[in-house]
């Protein structure tokens, strides 16, 4: 009996999946394309070089500010809950970064994998914040800026773990690869606005400022109203 051939198995929706990912791990284990077809376009490495040098340097000037506000952190006991998530989404977007673009340096199909497993890490990060924050109580109105960065978080993974499997799926890979270098700068920006929101740094927003500008005027307006109404 002759082997059926698996393009010829791989008929329906079920089968296709299968073969997707059946292909992908094939790759895997067998050690990749070697060094002279490199998933990763050559116009782009000098970039996930500069990108783990920079993750590297973040993640340890993150140890260093959690150190330095620890005292900070710990008299605020109802916000403690808040600050621990902001450190660790910063750590995981750092780490994300760190770890996609050291695999993306080594020859072979590596990045792909990696940015799979990144991924799928950061989305369970992204879970179990959300469910922590839900079960201390902390989703109020004030906290609606950290959430909205936790859902720019959870894009950003979902977005790098379907770039991460067409490359494992050899689907339009430079394509893939410059998107998940992409995600590498959203998450390099994520993470540093939640590291300042964790030291505490002053936030200056448009409407923040155009709100106190318009309340002190009215505040002032009321008080010229009250010493001109006095006899």
């Amino acid at each position: 009996m002759q082997p059926v051939p698996v393009g010829a198995a791989d008929t329906g929706m079920g089968a296709g999946v299968h073969g997707y990912f059946a292909r992908g791990l094939a790759a895997v284990l067998e050690g990749g394309r070697g060094e002279d077809d490199q998933v990763v376009p050559a116009s782009i490495h000098d970039f996930f070089v500069a990108s783990s040098s920079v993750a590297g340097a973040l993640i340890g000037l993150l140890f260093v500010a959690i150190s330095v506000s620890s005292v900070r952190l710990a008299q605020d006991k109802a916000g403690a809950p808040l600050h621990r998530v902001r450190a660790a989404a910063a750590l995981t977007a750092f780490t994300n970064a760190l770890a996609v673009s050291l695999f993306a340096l080594i020859p072979g199909h590596t990045i792909g994998p990696a940015a799979v497993a990144g991924a799928a890490g950061g989305l369970l990060f992204i879970m179990a914040s959300l469910l922590s924050l839900i079960r201390l109580r902390q989703v109020r109105w004030d906290t609606a800026l950290e959430a909205l960065f936790i859902v720019g978080l959870a894009i950003v993974f979902a977005f790098q773990l379907i770039k991460g499997a067409e490359v494992i799926a050899e689907r339009d890979v430079p394509g893939a690869v410059n998107r998940i270098a992409i995600v590498m700068v959203f998450c390099f920006m994520i993470g540093i606005a939640q590291a300042w929101e964790l030291i505490g740094g002053p936030s200056i927003g448009i409407t923040q400022e155009i709100t106190a500008l318009v309340r002190g005027r009215k505040r002032g307006a009321g008080e010229s109203v009250e010493e001109e109404s006095r006899p």
